[in-house]
């Protein structure tokens, strides 16, 4: 073993104080990672009287952009979609709606109230997903300020503190306190490769100081930052004392949900659009003169030289597109069993991503009991399957609220909330949220619970190629067209599970087609 302390070493023990985004911010500053770039926007050439069609297969995002954008530069625009709503993933449940779960329908008994709805899909907007943040604003579509973080929610984990709940806020100070004693005696050893002046030391040692607000002798006894034990208004502050150092190293909270608010795509500012995630669905709808055809499965996707032919059924009939292209959404997973003619190398990639199974549920609670406890909007955290309880940042101070009750995003949570009824999902979630807000059950008013891997024509979510051989070259040969035939949605981006992926995999394939025809004008004219 050496005494010295490499890059690397010093960066992982950046991440365990201050988390994915101090290495980040550490590693942008030692030259390691470059800037990201902005968004290219598009400037489709308007094809005028040479009209081109195109056929779209799916109403999501991607799907949505894709019309809007080549109806604005004039293509002739078919948008074909086998549910009976737009939005794909993107949903809102409120009074009345229906989730449409394969065998198992659900009605929303939500109050008929405005501020009662739960976001099944995506429910937040990161500041930085440029393509959001622009659609948003060129469809008017209203956004608010999204709590992710709330460091006066909780973190409970069976395995620690006896199982009892703990304030995210004690948790978070109290850890960086102890490992930033550890670190500023590290440092001050001076154990580094190339070792750093005299001056850089007093710096970093006083960065470690106030990160982990030390005392003078550069110790960790307490701090205000984990809030008082009584007083700090009319009297003085008395310090709370510090959690347990090997019970805070027992807690899964420090693998997941201590950092998670700092992850680039989980960092604040976090915006969600007013009234519910749908409102950007239903923006593109008011901007498009294109109706979507509902209810309509494609049966064959047949490519032509030039062009693509597709078949579906539609109200008991079946029906023929001749297109000039194609932007095809359908989820991977559902390709290899329509018949086809893309390439076997296109249609082996497709049938190899792996489909994720997100659940969630949702709760209308009697009383914002949460308010109480001082929590208004942000995540509790548990090492239990329902990973984690959202509290609306919205309809503060009114009597009801909607608080997302369950995220399972591993496959074996989703696998054993699948299997259960309706009723007993709920009821599982109600046992579990009881340790994090005890008296929870009491609270509930009704529910509903949101399998995307049962979900009609999604059976999944977040595709991609995670721990598949060749994902490199398997990316690359679906993010290219197939003749005349794009696919696009988040399963085409490195982003999946993101809306922001969606908006990508659909510009990219804008631009792609925009080049094409420009092209074939101009040989034209030649």
């Amino acid at each position: 073993m050496t005494d010295q302390i490499s890059r690397r070493h010093f960066l992982n023990i950046v991440g365990a104080v201050g988390g994915a985004t101090a290495v980040y911010q550490t590693s942008r500053a030692m030259g390691l990672m470059p800037d990201t770039g902005e968004m290219p926007y598009l400037d489709l050439l308007h094809v005028g009287r040479n009209k081109k069609s195109v056929v779209i297969l799916g109403a999501g995002i991607a799907g949505l952009t894709s019309a809007y954008e080549l109806e604005r530069a004039g293509y002739d625009v078919t948008v074909l979609e086998a549910s009976n709503r737009a939005g794909g993933r993107n949903v809102t449940y409120r009074h009345g709606d229906v989730v449409d779960e394969m065998g198992n329908a659900q009605t929303v008994n939500f109050d008929d109230e405005p501020h009662l709805y739960f976001n099944g899909g995506p429910a937040r907007l990161p500041g930085h997903h440029q393509r959001a943040m622009h659609y948003c604003r060129e469809l008017g579509v209203e956004l608010d300020i999204m709590a992710n973080d709330n460091r006066l929610a909780w973190t409970q984990d069976d395995n620690a503190f006896g199982g009892k709940r703990v304030r995210v806020r004690e948790y978070t100070t109290d850890a960086r306190g102890f490992m930033s004693e550890l670190l500023h005696k590290a440092v001050d050893a001076n154990q580094f490769e190339q070792p750093i002046s005299d001056e850089e030391k007093e710096q970093l040692l006083a960065f470690i100081k106030n990160y982990g607000d030390l005392n003078d002798n550069a110790l960790y006894k307490g701090s205000a930052r984990a809030g008082y034990a009584s007083g700090g208004f009319l009297k003085h502050g008395e310090l709370k004392g510090t959690l347990d150092f090997s019970e805070i190293l027992k807690s899964s909270f420090w693998q997941r949900g201590m950092h998670f608010n700092h992850a680039e795509d989980w960092a604040a500012p976090l915006m969600t659009p007013k009234g519910g995630m749908d409102n950007l669905v239903k923006g593109f709808l008011r901007n498009m003169r294109t109706d979507v055809t509902l209810n309509a499965q494609v049966q064959s996707i047949q490519l032509r030289e030039d062009g693509v032919d597709i078949v579906y059924n539609h109200k008991g009939r079946r029906r023929k597109i001749e297109a000039d292209y194609c932007f095809n959404s359908i989820p991977s997973h559902f390709i290899n069993g329509i018949p086809n003619n893309l390439p076997k190398d296109y249609v082996a990639a497709l049938t190899e991503m792996r489909r994720g199974n997100f659940f969630k549920i949702g709760l209308q609670m009697k009383e914002r009991f949460w308010e109480r406890e001082n929590i208004y909007g942000g995540i509790s955290y548990t090492n239990q399957d329902i990973n984690q309880i959202w509290y609306p940042s919205h309809g503060i101070f009114k009597q009801k609220g909607v608080v997302l009750a369950a995220y399972a995003f591993g496959p074996e949570q989703s696998n054993r909330f699948e299997r259960m009824s309706t009723s007993d999902r709920i009821k599982a979630a109600a046992r579990m949220g009881e340790k994090v807000h005890p008296g929870y059950t009491d609270y509930i008013d009704t529910g509903i619970s949101v399998p995307w891997g049962r979900m009609n024509h999604m059976m999944g979510c977040g595709n991609s190629f995670r721990g598949v051989d060749d994902a490199e070259t398997k990316f690359k040969t679906i993010q290219a067209p197939a003749g005349r035939h794009y696919m696009i949605g988040d399963q085409i981006s490195f982003h999946s599970s993101w809306q922001e992926g969606a908006f990508a995999s659909a510009t990219n394939a804008l631009q792609d087609l925009d080049s094409r025809v420009r092209a074939e004008m101009s040989t034209a004219k030649g």
